[in-house]
């Protein structure tokens, strides 16, 4: 693949997990905990094939409407893996976390803002993990920001841009995003970075998460090095 058609920013939405486990009669989070492997090793493959960040969907703000048992599954997940994320961070990396983390518990919140304060200057590779996260609560919140400012005289109604929103966004500081990949045979967004894929490109594959390979990956970029991005153009 050339290197200028590889995209810089892919999302990737973690869908599949409870199936996979629901299919070998496991409970559901044993398919997260599968899937939370997958997400180590997709960060390294990335990296090997030229991609700068991948942000990747872990929890969204319907997922609290699951069964208490399972949301407590994965928030006890994401204690275990804080150390993971500690270690990529000595690879230069960069953690960017997504969402509204005040909702979560207090040593959460703690781990995650020492993260992100920790990686701000690694620029070797961007890991965008979404927690939290609602596209559409993350445009309301630029809103308000903008219609507060607008309320203190800060700024004028028409100075409002398309500018002055993504600068509020929490991916101001990540490259544009170029391709979402979905697997589980789900064909939408659900609520996942809906601002910034306005010119992305999908690749919705049958793979279950957990079974998602470094092939499928390459893939995926296959498919979207072929395509011809026109962003509205000729």
């Amino acid at each position: 693949m050339e290197e200028n058609k590889i995209p810089a920013h892919i999302g990737f939405i973690m869908d599949g997990n409870g199936r996979w486990a629901k299919k070998r009669g496991l409970p559901r989070n044993f398919g997260h905990n599968k899937g939370a492997e997958v997400f180590k090793k997709t960060i390294n493959w990335c990296r090997e094939l030229g991609v700068k960040c991948a942000t990747f969907y872990a929890f969204s703000t319907e997922n609290w409407r699951r069964p208490t048992d399972e949301v407590e599954g994965i928030m006890n997940l994401l204690r275990r893996y804080i150390k993971d994320i500690r270690e990529s961070a000595k690879e230069n990396i960069r953690i960017i976390i997504l969402g509204d983390i005040t909702q979560l518990a207090e040593d959460i919140q703690f781990e995650l803002s020492d993260i992100m304060d920790s990686t701000k200057d690694n620029d070797g590779f961007i890991v965008g993990i979404a927690l939290n996260y609602g596209g559409r609560d993350e445009i309301t919140r630029a809103a308000r920001i903008l219609a507060q400012k607008a309320a203190n005289s800060e700024i004028a109604p028409e100075d409002i841009s398309e500018n002055s929103i993504e600068e509020l966004l929490y991916t101001a500081e990540m490259p544009p995003l170029d391709l979402i990949i979905r697997p589980s045979g789900e064909q939408r967004l659900s609520n996942f970075l809906i601002w910034q894929a306005a010119y992305a490109e999908f690749v919705f594959m049958d793979v279950l998460w957990p079974d998602f390979s470094k092939k499928n990956l390459e893939y995926a970029i296959s498919e979207y090095s072929a395509r011809n991005r026109r962003f509205g153009g000729i």
